[in-house]
């Protein structure tokens, strides 16, 4: 009854998306001068979310067109990341370590959510 939660899901949900855009991000300060590397940036939680309840059509064979209802998130090459030195390589430390802070701040929020939840849980059955 309560794995079915909907607010945990969506915490979990933001928690791994800040994990692999973390993970993008230790990839680019990694390759940060590594020639010809482009990089590397994980869409926004916002976009990537997808509620299991509002998916518009159902399949009811794999053969159907949208069969899978799983989202795939991967890693692409950052739109922002315009500029290149002169061998090739499109990683700024700076945005690195601003998007690094982005990510600590959604995990945290994460965190907070699925806190808050708990708490709200322990609260109705009588817990403290």
């Amino acid at each position: 009854m309560f794995e079915k939660i909907q607010l945990l899901q969506m915490a979990q949900s933001m928690a791994r998306q800040a994990a692999f855009r973390q993970n993008a991000v230790a990839q680019n300060v990694a390759n940060a001068d590594t020639p010809g590397y482009r990089a590397l940036d994980v869409p926004s939680f916002a976009e990537t979310y997808q509620d299991e309840l509002a998916t518009p059509m159902r399949a009811t064979r794999m053969g159907h067109l949208g069969a899978s209802n799983g989202l795939a998130v991967a890693m692409a090459p950052d739109p922002k990341a315009e500029a290149t030195s002169p061998d090739g390589n499109s990683v700024s430390l700076e945005d690195e370590m601003v998007k690094s802070v982005e990510v600590q701040r959604s995990h945290n929020l994460a965190l907070a959510v699925y806190r808050s939840s708990l708490d709200i849980l322990r609260t109705s059955l009588g817990g403290k």
